[in-house]
């Protein structure tokens, strides 16, 4: 396993363990000192989150972050069954 595939585990690791985090869904690439973030989640407040918590895990890594904010509510009106 290279240093990268060992910093990207350990880094998703620490994002489902996380209880600010707990994100099973988002993608880490590990390039040299660059991280990057992908994927979806269902507030702000969550992906901030997700880059707290690689920064304590990694300090001194750049972090790209491609996550979406992608809220989360009820559906909206009735679904029609054909």
């Amino acid at each position: 396993m290279t240093a990268e595939q060992y910093l990207s585990a350990r880094l998703r690791r620490a994002l489902a363990e996380d209880p600010r985090t707990a994100e099973l869904g988002v993608r880490v690439t590990v390039r040299g000192d660059h991280v990057l973030l992908s994927g979806d989640v269902a507030c702000a407040d969550r992906r901030a989150d997700l880059e707290a918590v690689v920064h304590e895990a990694a300090p001194g890594v750049t972090v790209l972050d491609d996550v979406r904010v992608v809220p989360v509510g009820e559906p909206v009106g009735q679904e029609e069954i054909r």
